[in-house]
């Protein structure tokens, strides 16, 4: 699948190691930076999603999109576990669900330019999941520079496996193909953000990490046991 991935926010808290544990499958288990575990937030919109050598899925080709997730191994794979997806697109959220078994819930949602910054809305919908909502204006700060290879940055976005339980037990891997991260320092008002308040871990303190990228192009590879 190809995608394009515009205006992102990473927004990351370290918490406690046991609460994130408790919520993950057998077979993985939470990657650490310098003894802290790492739940992030990220809102951003995509353009031109597409299984690869189709066009763009009617209806599903554009909107935006809000994860909830954490950093994992499995062996010596480095990757990242998802909490939850949601999407404005209902197309989206059910292909996705079906082709790899990620938690895609339909949300309302709106991704607006805001000067040089976004303000973004989501309300889920869905009542497969637990009610979740993020208000929030966020916007870079400083120049692009990549991650320095070894720093808390690099920990949080250098990710090129996601994870997703299989449905009838054990573990889906899909690798995520794309450039380096043209990353930006940010700053961010979080207005509301009750998606982790279903993990028992509501956020109410101020990020400790936030970057901001303009635009990525992805290619995410077929799921796969593991």
């Amino acid at each position: 699948m190809h995608q394009r991935w515009h205006d992102l926010l990473f927004a990351h808290w370290p918490v406690p190691e046991a609460a994130l544990a408790r919520h993950l499958p057998p077979g993985l288990r939470l990657d650490t930076f310098e003894g802290r575990a790492w739940l992030g937030v990220v809102p951003f919109r995509m353009t031109g999603v597409r299984l690869a050598g189709l066009p763009p899925l009617p209806g599903a080709g554009a909107f935006p999109e809000l994860n909830l997730r954490t950093y994992v191994r499995r062996g010596d794979v480095r990757g990242v576990w998802f909490f939850s997806l949601d999407a404005g697109s209902r197309v989206a959220v059910e292909v996705a669900r079906r082709w790899f078994g990620l938690p895609y819930y339909r949300a309302s949602m709106r991704c607006a330019a805001d000067g040089d910054g976004i303000r973004y809305e989501s309300r889920r919908m869905d009542r497969r999941g637990a009610p979740a909502e993020l208000r929030a204006s966020y916007a870079p700060t400083g120049p692009v520079s990549p991650a320095p290879p070894g720093s808390l940055e690099d920990f949080l976005t250098n990710r090129m496996t996601l994870f997703a339980p299989r449905p009838r037990g054990g573990l889906l891997a899909g690798r995520v193909e794309h450039a380096p991260w043209p990353l930006q320092p940010a700053r961010a008002e979080l207005a509301a953000n009750t998606l982790a308040a279903a993990l028992g871990l509501p956020l109410r303190d101020a990020p400790a990490s936030l970057l901001f990228s303009r635009r990525l192009d992805v290619r995410i590879g077929a799921p796969r046991g593991c």
